[in-house]
């Protein structure tokens, strides 16, 4: 699929599935932010690295995600906070742009990711789509389903679709191990404008389980290949 016209693509999200999305493209204030700070900050600003199977991804999510990768059989990994203390220094030396992350400690680093993706001053998955995703999720029909995940997968900027590539294959991998940990950090990675109980049910609707998650995560791959 290589749609790349927006009005096009909501035109068929309205006509098909009876998906309305705002625009993406109207112009917001940026944080322009010079350094090598690494939390709370743009993704355009941050150090990337290309990876030829998924663009440009933040330098510090490829660190830490490989980190995780080789340290898999950690219990309760994205479930089990990490030291706050040790967290704190992390932090501090990441923004000081030192490599620390190889003799830091798994549930440590766990955490440094759910805080990346949580201070992101724009979320990874854009508010704007949001409400179309769970409208998308509740199609009866699974080739639909699939469909309209594409077609909104194609509205994402570039940024946030080489980084969520990452994260969800990332993810996958975990997942075969773990098939509920995605759930802790998903819940960082997507934050909707819902609260308490309502953000639960929101979340559940969009990955109630493991199947859900693997058709949104085949029909993004299926666009960004």
């Amino acid at each position: 699929m290589k749609l790349t016209d927006s009005n096009v693509i909501r035109f068929h999200l309205q006509v098909l599935y009876g998906i309305s999305i705002k625009s993406l493209e109207k112009k917001r204030e940026r944080l322009m932010i010079s350094g090598s700070k690494i939390f709370g900050v743009p993704l355009e600003n941050l150090p990337r690295c290309y990876i030829p199977e998924f663009g440009l991804v933040p330098c510090f999510l490829v660190d830490a995600c490989s980190f995780l990768l080789e340290r898999g059989g950690t219990v309760g990994l994205f479930r089990k906070p990490g030291c706050l203390a040790r967290i704190k220094t992390l932090r501090a030396k990441l923004n000081r742009g030192e490599s620390c992350l190889s003799t830091a400690l798994p549930y440590d680093v766990a955490t440094l990711i759910k805080q990346f993706c949580r201070e992101l001053p724009e979320p990874l998955f854009p508010s704007e789509l949001h409400a179309a995703m769970l409208k998308a999720q509740s199609l009866p029909n699974l080739q639909d389903r699939m469909a309209a995940l594409q077609l909104l997968s194609c509205l994402l900027p570039a940024r946030n679709a080489s980084c969520l590539h990452y994260m969800f294959d990332y993810l996958a991998k975990v997942s075969q191990r773990y098939e509920k940990i995605f759930f802790f950090l998903i819940k960082r990675i997507l934050p909707l404008p819902f609260k308490g109980l309502m953000e639960n049910v929101a979340i559940n609707a969009v990955f109630k389980n493991m199947h859900s998650f693997s058709i949104f995560f085949l029909a993004f791959k299926e666009v960004m290949t």
